[in-house]
């Protein structure tokens, strides 16, 4: 397949302060994680929020990838009052994966969310979050030590489980997998149109899969685009993506 050929993947983008101006970014890992992991022409989508013609952008696009960031959904998409809010917030981005995350679902278009993007995909869907996980009796802490060097952050520190039969387990060759952990949110109540693909010690869901409607959408709560190449695991998740996004895209 040629350059030019590669299917567009689209990446929503954080709106983020960065200095005195507003910025629209995506972190470097998850762009090559689309270039180089899925072998797909990642493009990056502004966080423009109801601005955007949600069915003239997915008309363009053979995938969605969302991406991890260190905000939190608004606590009022999953029915959770202001006291129980997280900063930092990113409603601009809220308002702009949620509407696109559900017309791709709809028109079948391959999705893969990642940390944040694995909340907005259980939220889209009907689900709620936990917003602070370390407060829950029986959880671990799934933060990452913010003092460490990034190396330290990223490392795998605990197994997750993989369901018997699912599709991680197949596309892994797995049963078990060992991940990092960089987050203090994730699902409490799953959404009834996911499947649960892997589950951490203290039984936090970490991996979905899509059973509501045809094609490829999955989320993992931990970070597979962090060096993919040296984590065939990773990879294989990656690669799987990049193919169902070629197969759309060929369709």
């Amino acid at each position: 397949m040629t350059r030019s050929a590669k299917p567009l993947v689209g990446l929503p983008c954080d709106a983020r302060e960065l200095g005195p101006h507003p910025f629209h970014v995506v972190g470097d890992k998850y762009i090559r994680a689309v270039s180089h992991g899925a072998g797909c022409q990642p493009m990056l989508i502004p966080a423009l929020g109801d601005w955007w013609d949600v069915d003239g952008l997915l008309d363009r696009l053979g995938g969605l990838f969302l991406t991890g960031s260190p905000s939190n959904l608004h606590t009022g998409l999953y029915g959770l009052p202001d006291a129980m809010l997280t900063p930092p917030l990113d409603p601009a981005r809220d308002a702009t994966t949620l509407p696109l995350l559900k017309g791709a679902l709809a028109r079948g278009i391959p999705v893969f969310a990642v940390c944040r993007g694995f909340q907005e995909l259980n939220v889209a869907l009907g689900g709620t979050l936990h917003p602070r996980i370390q407060e829950v009796p029986g959880r671990m802490d799934h933060r990452e030590p913010k003092e460490a060097p990034v190396e330290v952050q990223y490392a795998p520190v605990h197994p997750v489980t993989l369901t018997q039969g699912g599709e991680f387990a197949r596309i892994t060759g797995l049963s078990e997998m060992m991940v990092n952990s960089l987050h203090q949110q994730g699902i409490d109540r799953i959404a009834d149109a996911l499947a649960i693909e892997a589950v951490a010690p203290d039984g936090q869901i970490e991996g979905v899969r899509y059973t509501g409607g045809p094609g490829f959408a999955m989320g993992v709560q931990w970070h597979p685009e962090w060096r993919f190449w040296e984590n065939p695991p990773y990879a294989a998740l990656l690669s799987a993506f990049g193919d169902a996004v070629r197969a759309y895209a060929g369709r």
